[in-house]
């Protein structure tokens, strides 16, 4: 991380936290202080998670080295994806990536493209070294606090989606992701019957 960047982190970090402690103090105007909040962190982002499918079970049956490289294995194959897709990779959480994009058709273009990738370098790789990959896409106003973290209704309904609902080869979006985009050519969205919390509806982007 450069000094630059460890400053604007800091700096946003520490002026949220001032924010907060005035919140708590008796008799504040939380009103007040969370358009404050808004106003200095509040931005618009479509947020892709994604997750590898039956990690835990490779863990404890293959080992932790095996865990390593698995999770080096995605990561060269995911993040040249994710940059030629406009992505901006934010945080990397065990065998998870969570990735921000401006435009929601970016994100959902690169989550095939990620998808694909995966597909194409599976079936030379023994079962236990394949890349399963899940994906959750959620889009809406968040709270971007410098380059290390983001928070949003919309940013705990992608991780759900990406971790908890899809399987393997799978791509799920939010109800604001399915309103925003142009499906690509070749894709359609099917329904879900439920959705997680923070969003109001979800659907699978079924794609070639």
């Amino acid at each position: 991380m450069s000094f630059t960047r460890q400053i604007i982190s800091r700096a946003s970090t520490d002026r949220l936290e001032l924010l907060i402690e005035e919140r708590l103090e008796p008799g504040s105007n939380c009103e007040r202080i969370d358009q404050r909040i808004w106003n200095l962190f509040g931005e618009r982002w479509a947020v892709l998670y994604t997750d590898l499918s039956g990690f835990s079970r490779r863990v404890a049956e293959f080992g932790i080295i095996h865990f390593l490289q698995t999770i080096y294995a995605s990561h060269r194959l995911l993040v040249p994806v994710i940059h030629y897709g406009n992505g901006v990779l934010l945080k990397t959480e065990g065998d998870s990536l969570m990735v921000i994009y401006r435009r929601p058709d970016d994100a959902v273009r690169s989550a095939i493209a990620m998808q694909q990738c995966c597909q194409r370098y599976n079936p030379a790789q023994k079962p236990e070294d394949k890349v399963l990959l899940c994906i959750g896409i959620g889009y809406g106003d968040v709270l971007r606090i410098g380059d290390d973290d983001i928070y949003g209704t919309e940013v705990n309904a992608a991780c759900k989606l990406g971790e908890d609902w899809a399987k393997q080869d799978e791509i799920l979006i939010t109800g604001p992701v399915a309103r925003a985009i142009t499906l690509p050519e070749g894709t359609r969205l099917e329904a879900l019957d439920d959705a997680p919390p923070g969003t109001d509806e979800a659907h699978r982007l079924v794609y070639c």
